[in-house]
């Protein structure tokens, strides 16, 4: 089943309508997240009011799509809508993949000329939004939209930059695996993705994931000689989380989530 395409403001306020129902995720003030990513979050989730940014990076196939599915999926799994705004590349197939519920996500591609109506609109009856931002937003129809998740308790999902995000994810660096000497096909790519923020995000985190990820692969673990290796077991080895950012020299080990 597809992701629900809306069209035309009609079309919007119907869905926002059996959006805004009570549901199972709807009383909970922190949405939650892959177990792997609660290290990036000062909530160790999606906190209902809040706006998480997520960097484009370059290029801009920087793995910031894939980083949004994994935000996005347990929240969905949990009972959460979701909404996708102007990511017209957003497949429903990927996110199917990644565990969004379908019946659950809007998809609004090209929000048009009326972009902040539509995300604002989306805001009060969706728990997590995700829209692309515009190149020409002003700084304050931004404050506006972040003002409008905290009183709402939406949680908005910005792509691309913007001053004033409670926490910015972006991913950094990124290796693909599965090509073998001259065969093969891309499978998954070991990424690293940075944090920094204000308030309790005011100190910078790095960590390193597989996007995208399976059931029993989490956090990499740290292979004898410092080489990164996936397991397969439901109990990964422990692991290793940068704190301080890329140049930082102090490193917490931590227990598999």
């Amino acid at each position: 089943m597809a992701g629900r395409m809306v069209v035309g403001s009609a079309a919007l306020a119907e869905l926002v309508r059996p959006a805004s129902a009570p549901d199972p995720a709807g009383g909970h003030r922190v949405l939650p997240v892959r177990p792997e990513l609660t290290g990036l979050l000062p909530h160790r989730g999606l906190r209902r009011g809040s706006t998480i940014a997520v960097g484009v990076g370059q290029p801009r196939r920087s793995g910031g799509t894939s980083l949004i599915l994994a935000l996005l999926a347990e929240a969905s799994r949990a009972g959460s809508w979701c909404a996708v705004v102007g990511v017209p590349t957003f497949g429903a197939g990927a996110a199917a993949e990644a565990g969004i519920a379908l019946d659950r996500l809007a998809l609004v591609p090209n929000p048009g000329p009326e972009w902040p109506t539509v995300v604002a609109a989306l805001i009060d009856g969706v728990d997590v939004v995700v829209t692309a931002v515009p190149t020409t937003v002003s700084a304050s129809v931004a404050n506006r939209l972040a003002a409008r998740a905290r009183q709402r308790g939406s949680v908005l999902v910005p792509y691309g930059r913007w001053d004033g995000a409670d926490v910015t994810l972006q991913v950094v660096r990124g290796v693909w695996e599965g090509l073998g000497a001259g065969r093969g096909r891309l499978r998954r790519r070991e990424v690293t993705v940075s944090a920094r923020g204000r308030g309790a995000a005011a100190r910078p985190k790095e960590i390193k994931v597989w996007l995208p990820s399976d059931e029993l692969t989490r956090v990499i673990p740290r292979a004898a000689g410092g080489v990164a290796a996936a397991t397969t077991t439901p109990a990964p080895p422990r692991f290793r989380v940068v704190t301080g950012g890329p140049a930082a020299r102090s490193r917490t080990m931590v227990g598999s989530a």
